[in-house]
């Protein structure tokens, strides 16, 4: 067990702006991009001489711009407000089976800079962890920021994971060893003198697609990621739902064939993960060749053994037959527990992301098709599908914005 420094939000609290009606003020213009006074007068409820008092504070303090004025209607042109976005700087940081991301960012979500590690066998936390802490620091200076000027670090991780003492505690299919009962938030907390938040990873890209779609004001989201696992999150009144565990990665659990398969020596036999993840396509891939299936896959690579994940989406991508019927199968169950969730759930929005959603267009197509004729109450109840405006971005934005979010906290 690899034990870091103790729990990272009893060293550093995350600023917070001000009272109730400041957080309010700031929350609404953050949300509009840029208001008028006349705007913030009406949807704020507050009096004049109160929310021209709380801007001017706001202003003071750094936390606002004026920018510009407003079209007149009829007596003076309005003064426009909008967040400063160098008011302060957020790290986010994706730690997934695949890839772990860091990003740097304004307050307005600008990309100041990034950096990407493939995960691979070498890349245990004792060495993964240092990295990350260095090329964070090193972003800071290339770019003369403070630490002090930065409001934190949001991380979203593989779970099952522990949010209150920011520990990964037990994840599956991990490339490298030693990835049991980290404690990350305190490690990158002491090592940069910063808060970091931890959440899992479906949560974080649920945040992001939630916040680059705010417009619409969809009030109950539901995300699901496919690609080693199926990790899922859902959102009610604009909020994360959170369970008495973490529960990101259960619904890949759920079962779909009583007497089925199950992948390796855990989880539930018949359950949807056997049938829709990136393992369970690998290994179907093999076993029809090792059949005698003829396949382009064999031009790729000419022991069944050796097929993985990016020989089938070059097979994919040019449409080998084989590859083809071994996607649409497990799109087609992906869509059958889709269909479950929905008929528990009711969201309004499903977003769908991950690399065997993205892989091919008629992924996503074939899935929610099966998952609409399997719904109950549809047509009546209606449910809008996306893949997100984000897509592999998701994640990592949704970290960054977690740290942002707790600006205004109440």
């Amino acid at each position: 067990m690899i034990k870091y420094w103790g729990i990272a939000m009893h060293h550093h609290l995350i600023r917070e702006i001000g009272g109730r009606k400041h957080k309010e003020i700031y929350e609404l213009i953050r949300r509009h991009g840029t208001v008028s006074k006349i705007d913030l007068l009406e949807q704020s409820g507050m009096t004049g001489s109160t929310l021209t008092r709380t801007l001017e504070e706001l202003t003071a303090q750094n936390w606002l711009l004026e920018a510009g004025y407003g079209e007149s209607t009829g007596g003076r042109r309005p003064i426009l407000y909008q967040t400063n976005p160098k008011a302060g700087y957020v790290f986010g940081l994706d730690i997934s089976r695949l890839h772990t991301k860091l990003i740097l960012c304004d307050l307005h979500l600008n990309r100041l800079d990034a950096a990407n590690w493939l995960m691979d066998e070498s890349l245990t936390p004792g060495r993964l962890l240092p990295e990350i802490a260095q090329t964070a620091q090193t972003m800071l200076k290339s770019h003369g920021i403070p630490s002090d000027a930065v409001l934190g670090m949001g991380i979203g991780a593989v779970g099952p994971l522990d949010r209150v003492s920011g520990t990964i505690l037990e994840p599956l299919h991990f490339p490298a060893a030693g990835w049991r009962n980290v404690e990350v938030t305190g490690y990158f907390s002491e090592r940069l003198g910063f808060p970091v938040l931890l959440d899992n990873g479906a949560n974080t890209a649920l945040i992001g697609e939630s916040w680059s779609d705010r417009n619409r004001d969809y009030r109950h989201l539901l995300y699901v990621h496919v690609g080693v696992g199926i990790r899922s999150s859902m959102m009610s009144n604009g909020k994360v739902v959170y369970g008495a565990v973490d529960m990101e990665g259960s619904n890949g659990q759920m079962i779909i064939q009583t007497d089925g398969p199950r992948l390796g020596d855990h989880g539930n036999y018949g359950c949807l993960e056997t049938f829709a993840s990136i393992h369970a396509i690998e290994q179907q891939a093999q076993a029809r060749l090792k059949q005698g299936r003829s396949s382009l896959l064999l031009t790729l690579e000419d022991h069944p053994e050796k097929i993985n994940f990016s020989h089938l989406v070059q097979a994919l991508r040019q449409n080998d037959p084989l590859t083809v019927e071994i996607f649409t199968q497990a799109a087609t169950f992906f869509g059958i527990g889709l269909s479950n969730l929905l008929n528990i759930l009711h969201p309004e929005k499903v977003i769908l992301g991950g690399p065997l959603i993205s892989s091919h267009p008629s992924l996503f197509q074939t899935a929610t098709r099966v998952a609409i004729r399997n719904t109950y109450h549809y047509p009546t109840y209606q449910v809008v599908f996306s893949q997100g405006h984000l897509g592999e971005e998701a994640l990592v934005t949704g970290a960054a914005i977690m740290v942002i979010d707790q600006l205004t906290e109440v």
